[in-house]
């Protein structure tokens, strides 16, 4: 698997959108995520994980804090992950559950959890999955590492480490 592009809205401490280009990395092989503390380079690795599972193991089944707490009522939370798996150019885009205002009279309403997959054939997107569970599936039959092998040897969650230390 061969990720080339990340988009976050709202995502972790990223109140407006960011975009990581990992293809700009292609010349370099070996990259490095770096920055102060705080800054979102843990977020960056939670949103591939949210985008390819659907889930992040720092939080451990907290998805409703997966929204950045800078973003204002109106403004949305959303994961975009493009990448390639054998032949495929895929991008699967996610959104956690999250309070907004509603639509109509006052209050809030709970925009529901969502994820679309999608698959570039030719020069076109063609729509493979509309539904959560509809993309979990088609996801899970892509070679590459399951999300249990993602969080376990690609991604070591900051509050998973001292799990690691007295691994046999």
């Amino acid at each position: 698997m061969k990720l080339h592009r990340l988009d976050l809205t709202g995502f972790g401490p990223f109140r407006e959108h960011q975009r990581v280009d990992f293809d700009a990395f292609d010349g370099d092989g070996v990259f490095l995520i770096s920055g102060r503390t705080g800054a979102g380079k843990s977020s960056i690795l939670d949103g591939v994980s949210f985008a390819l599972y659907g889930t992040v193991p720092r939080y451990e089944g907290g998805e409703r804090r997966l929204r950045s707490d800078h973003s204002f009522l109106g403004d949305p939370t959303e994961v975009r992950l493009e990448f390639t798996a054998g032949e495929r150019r895929l991008r699967v885009t996610r959104a956690p559950e999250y309070d907004r205002p509603a639509k109509r009279g006052g209050g809030l309403t709970t925009e529901p959890q969502r994820a679309e997959l999608e698959e570039l054939v030719g020069d076109t997107w063609i729509g493979r999955a509309a539904k959560p569970r509809e993309a979990a599936l088609l996801l899970d039959e892509i070679p590459g590492p399951n999300a249990q092998q993602f969080q376990q040897v690609l991604l070591l969650a900051q509050n998973r480490y001292s799990r690691l230390l007295p691994a046999t």
